[in-house]
């Protein structure tokens, strides 16, 4: 689908993702905030993605092996215990955040929603989160497994956000870290934790 945006007038189009849903391979779930705005810099978004996901969580079947927020995206990696849509999962918790976000843009900052507004086809959007799926990709060994665990949550130490990964506030390294209290709890079906 063609999307415009009415500010600017640039046009793009929207990405049809197909979904690999069959199998019961852990994936790695990364959404963009649109135009890469680092919506999640201040903690309340932060604590809004984390209410969503913990919301919507019990309502599938899949279990969260880790995850992170970054000020423009976030990473989750999960894993599905019968087949499910992981897609509609992931869209559940985005709708959520973006529903708040816009609410409260609505009424603390109204100059902002001018640019997060679309035009799609004759339907006017605003936009928390960047168009399409996002990035999808499964999981099919353990040792990459344990490469995506690392990588997510290296992503703060990347971007030199913090100089360890447990120093990151919003992120499951301080579970895997045994720091406590955390944010959100992970579920202990990882393939590691049967050795």
């Amino acid at each position: 689908m063609r999307v415009t945006d009415p500010k600017t007038g640039a046009t793009y189009f929207r990405k049809r993702r197909r979904r690999f849903d069959d199998d019961l391979c852990p994936r790695e779930l990364t959404f963009s905030c649109y135009r890469r705005f680092a919506f999640f810099s201040k903690s309340l978004p932060c604590q809004w993605f984390l209410e969503a996901l913990q919301t919507i969580r019990p309502r599938w079947p899949i279990d969260l092996w880790a995850w992170v927020i970054m000020p423009n995206h976030v990473h989750l990696l999960v894993a599905p215990r019968e087949k499910t849509q992981v897609g509609k999962f992931a869209g559940q918790i985005k709708e959520r955040v973006a529903r708040k976000a816009v609410a409260w843009l609505e009424q603390n900052n109204p100059q902002w929603l001018a640019k997060i507004t679309v035009m799609e086809g004759k339907v006017i959007r605003r936009r928390f989160w960047q168009p399409g799926g996002g990035y999808d990709r499964n999981v099919d060994s353990e040792s990459t497994l344990r490469s995506m665990i690392d990588y997510i949550h290296a992503n703060p130490v990347r971007k030199e956000l913090v100089e360890r990964p447990e120093d990151w506030e919003w992120s499951s390294a301080r579970w895997y870290a045994g720091i406590m209290p955390v944010h959100l709890e992970l579920d202990r079906t990882l393939p590691m934790f049967a050795e």
